[in-house]
């Protein structure tokens, strides 16, 4: 009764604020029953409050932010801060260690235990930040069992698959899952993928190993490489966990999965392809919490901030994001729309698949089966009185004709289409089939981007540019007595870069613009009037932020083709 009070007074708390209606109350309140999970993660997986909104008002009350112990996949290097008979004494489990940050979550049910924390402060030294989720007494005593009765690191279930030296004494009844080496062994590489900011997770064989590689800042790096022997366990987990048959070896699939790593819900979109050495797996990790961003915290340039701003002030048009596979379109499309998400206006989606659900976005994947393509999807929604249309891809003429004929109707869209650059969006438009009188005066603006690694901010050096690379930084690398280098350290994985950041040239349309697209003006004509329309190109972006110590040339020149610039 006590726990149902203190929902009961979360609830009113908030609804007494504003923040939350009497009819989403009740809602949430008749979920929570039925699934037995706290009030307050329930309102924000319902999208009735902020994630941000709940913390501060469970911060003012007695709780803080509710965890789920049973999703949680146990961090090995966050359990080596703790020892095991403080965390049980204590009743403290550690769930996530960010290194970068330095902050150690934890879950318990004693948030007050004053004592306790002091002493854990102590254990750990300064600088270390702890960070509190509320869980259940019951549900925690069950998890210290399990995270602290097996190592969980990599090294330590490769090392007990090896030997087949397993400790029956620590494994817990109920427990079963974690009893099997393999299952442990595939949950830590997930955790490890996560937690050094990998995209994908492949899993490639060899004829007598199993290579692993991640995928970290759009460049593939071998983490482990494995014998042969562990290629089938791993292949069938990765299946079972995802959905997949794993009887079927000789033709592709695909699967997902859901877990919460590091204290927060990571989806996995799992694709199997077969190979002459067997099925090649590839895992793109779909982590929301840094893939929905606002635009403010894309780094971006000042003057870039100030036209994509500007872009999204247009009620009506259509606003194109080009590049290709890989360069951030999916992200900077759902920046975008996070800034003008709210309850005021309708946001559908078409994609191919969704990957990032979003609260209060109508989404809908494009399904061959039931013949719901993009011109087809586009269609419909149109009669579901939408305010703002995401496409996510123009890529027939179709499809094209569909996404306009919705701008010229009052909506504001946002798509992408597979060019080299922004001015190249118009003769690829062409092609497809649209005629430059649609084009023109439709077109909000076009953004053309993408991806370089940021130099490491600990290790980076400076030195002074050589003739060659000043010709290349042109006009302003006359005038730059040093430009920087990467060299590598600890904290960046001795590659010397840590982060990427968005390089992108945005063509914003004008009367101008439009007549010469009007009229099929030859592309050195449209050059010339975006030049004149204060135009900046991808290379100019991107040396810039070489000149302001962002990245480096070499990095710049593998995404960007700077040979324009070399005489």
């Amino acid at each position: 009764m006590a726990e149902q009070r203190k929902k009961l007074r979360l609830g009113e708390l908030l609804v007494q604020q504003g923040l939350l209606s009497a009819d989403q109350l009740g809602i949430a309140l008749a979920e929570q029953r039925q699934n037995n999970i706290p009030l307050g993660r329930m309102l924000v997986r319902l999208g009735f409050i902020t994630e941000a909104s709940i913390r501060d008002i469970m911060a003012r009350t007695v709780g803080q932010e509710a965890i789920d112990l049973a999703q949680v996949v146990a961090d090995h290097e966050a359990l080596k801060l703790v020892p095991q008979d403080f965390a049980r004494r204590h009743r403290m489990l550690p769930i996530a260690y960010d290194v970068d940050q330095r902050v150690l979550s934890l879950a318990t049910p004693e948030l007050f235990n004053v004592v306790a924390f002091d002493q854990l402060r102590a254990m750990l030294g300064p600088g270390v930040e702890i960070k509190t989720h509320l869980a259940g007494e019951a549900q925690l005593e069950d998890y210290i069992d399990q995270f602290y009765g097996h190592e969980l690191s990599v090294d330590g279930i490769l090392q007990e698959i090896a030997t087949g030296e397993i400790d029956y004494g620590s494994l817990q009844a109920g427990g079963a899952e974690y009893t099997q080496p393999m299952v442990r062994l595939v949950n830590a590489l997930l955790v490890d993928a996560v937690k050094r900011g990998a995209s994908d997770i492949h899993f490639e064989p060899e004829y007598a190993f199993l290579r692993i590689r991640y995928r970290i800042d759009g460049v593939l790096e071998t983490v482990r490489s494995l014998h042969k022997t562990y290629m089938p366990g791993i292949t069938v987990r990765v299946k079972v966990i995802s959905d997949m048959n794993i009887a079927e070896t000789r033709a592709p699939q695909d699967g997902r999965l859901s877990l919460t790593l590091n204290g927060r819900p990571i989806d996995f979109r799992v694709s199997t392809h077969p190979t002459i050495h067997g099925e090649n797996i590839v895992l793109r990790i779909l982590d929301r919490e840094k893939s929905i961003i606002s635009i403010d915290k894309l780094n971006l340039a000042k003057p870039t901030l100030g036209k994509l701003n500007l872009m999204l002030a247009r009620p009506e048009g259509i606003v194109i994001v080009t590049g290709p596979t890989g360069s951030g379109k999916t992200t900077t499309l759902y920046s975008l729309l996070a800034q003008v998400n709210d309850e005021t206006v309708n946001i559908m989606t078409l994609e191919d698949p969704v990957e990032y659900p979003v609260t209060l976005m109508r989404q809908t994947s494009v399904n061959d089966a039931v013949r719901m393509d993009f011109a087809n999807g586009i269609r419909s929604m149109m009669r579901q009185d939408p305010d703002i249309i995401l496409v996510g891809e123009i890529r027939d003429r179709d499809t094209a004709e569909m996404a306009f004929r919705a701008a010229m109707t009052g909506h504001q869209v946002f798509s992408t289409l597979h060019t080299n650059s922004a001015l190249g969006a118009f003769p690829r438009l062409l092609d497809i089939g649209v005629l430059p009188d649609i084009m023109a005066g439709n077109i909000i603006g076009v953004i053309a981007q993408r991806l370089v690694r940021m130099l490491c901010v600990h290790c980076k050096e400076a030195y002074a540019p050589t003739p060659e690379e000043r010709q290349v930084l042109g006009a302003a690398g006359a005038k730059t007595s040093y430009i920087y280098s990467a060299v590598g350290c600890a904290r960046c994985g001795n590659k010397g870069y840590k982060g990427r950041c968005a390089v992108m040239e945005l063509l914003v349309m004008d009367s101008d613009l439009d007549e010469l697209v009007a009229r099929r003006a030859t592309a050195r004509e449209l050059r010339a009037a975006a030049f004149a329309n204060d135009f900046r190109p991808l290379a100019e972006e991107g040396i810039a932020r070489v000149l302001d110590g962002t990245t480096n040339l070499a990095e710049v020149a593998r995404a960007i083709d700077l040979t324009g610039r070399v005489s």
